[in-house]
């Protein structure tokens, strides 16, 4: 195995690996030794024979210290979760045993890998990440022309079922590690429909950007999308959606710089989300109905008595996010908890920040933040151990 790494300087450093054949289906240990070269980027069907038949791992990145002593490693793999399906994974793990394990749900039209900076920052406080791109994303995809779309008819189960399934991974790998889950966006809708059936267990969720309805998107977007998917069909890519949400959101920022002033008040993230191919990519009518749907319901006084009283919640959001109108949104899904007798519901705000936090220029205050958060619901055995 060859590295190459500084003992100087702390850094994150490329990591060239030996790829030996793995157990099929077997648990990620000694993850070094272990793994197989990444799928070609020209193989997108995941389901063929032979890649269907083995997980594959890529070590990509690891943090050393002066001493020349791991601290974190970032790997990638593909995890089989059901129905013929695979999800893209990233992970972010403490070369030690983790405190805690954090599974992230990322946002409509962007991917897991766009969690690096916060996931390496949550593996150096000791926890176990996982990210995966969510079906019609990333290189969780099949094949190009599904970028966008998951399918005609109950995409949003589907993504449940993929969620649900990367838990169960993560559960395999570190058992009886306090399981946290983190939804942004789309994914903190996602999230808010999990927990209902699925929060037990869990020991507590954090919503970024994330309120308790879609306010005039929904109440005007979902009658119109239904009208577009009986002339263009629910796989259409809809321009008229993207114009109701992105597009109008943007609108708050004139005069506009990119289409995409909305996401944050850093530049040089917009330009990055802008460059990159699996980002700000047109969704299918049937993807943006599933969601506005889904919000729909959400609120529901019944489906939120099911929700574990005692599960821990964080809601973070940026004032100035319109997708959320500014802070309506948030303290409406506050309220929302609240009322259905959820003990610890938190709510943090900050000033002037856009739809993402943790792209934006408060992310060290944030990121800070999710760590105290994430330390203080830890049970007293998974406390960091003096040195």
């Amino acid at each position: 195995m060859l590295r190459q790494f500084a003992l100087r300087h702390r850094m994150l450093v490329a990591v060239a690996i030996e790829h030996d054949r793995a157990r099929a289906g077997g648990a990620l240990v000694n993850r070094q030794q272990h793994c197989h070269k990444p799928i070609p980027p020209d193989v997108t069907h995941f389901g063929r024979r032979g890649i269907e038949q083995r997980r594959h791992v890529q070590i990509s990145k690891v943090c050393i210290d002066t001493q020349g002593t791991l601290h974190m490693r970032s790997i990638q793999f593909q995890h089989g979760w059901g129905r013929g399906q695979r999800a893209h994974v990233n992970a972010w793990l403490p070369d030690a045993e983790p405190r805690g394990c954090v599974q992230i749900i990322h946002g409509m039209a962007e991917h897991a890998g766009r969690y690096a900076r916060i996931g390496a920052q949550l593996a150096e406080a000791g926890f176990a990440v996982y990210a995966q791109d969510l079906p019609g994303h990333g290189r969780s995809i099949d094949r190009d022309d599904t970028l966008g779309h998951i399918a005609e008819w109950d995409g949003w189960p589907i993504t449940l079922s993929a969620i649900n399934g990367v838990r169960g991974h993560i559960e395999k790998e570190h058992p009886g590690r306090p399981l946290f889950m983190l939804g942004h966006s789309r994914g903190s809708f996602l999230l808010q429909d999990y927990v209902v059936e699925h929060g037990h267990g869990l020991a507590g969720v954090i919503f970024s950007a994330g309120c308790a309805d879609l306010g005039p998107l929904r109440a005007v977007g979902l009658g119109l999308l239904r009208l577009e998917a009986l002339w263009a069909g629910r796989a259409h890519r809809s321009a008229l959606a993207e114009a109701l949400s992105f597009k109008s959101f943007n609108r708050e920022f004139k005069p506009n710089r990119t289409g995409f002033d909305w996401l944050s008040r850093d530049t040089e993230e917009v330009d990055r989300y802008i460059s990159d191919p699996l980002c700000g990519f047109r969704c299918s009518v049937a993807m943006w109905i599933d969601l506005l749907s889904a919000a729909g319901h959400l609120r529901d006084p019944q489906r939120l008595a099911r929700i574990p009283k005692t599960l821990p919640i964080l809601a973070i959001n940026g004032t100035d996010d319109p997708a959320c109108r500014g802070a309506q949104g948030a303290r409406s899904l506050e309220r929302n908890y609240r009322e259905a007798g959820l003990s610890d519901v938190t709510l943090k705000l900050y000033a002037q920040g856009r739809h993402e936090l943790l792209n934006d220029l408060c992310r060290d205050e944030v990121s800070a933040d999710l760590c105290a958060w994430l330390e203080a619901q830890l049970p007293p055995s998974a406390a960091p151990q003096p040195a």
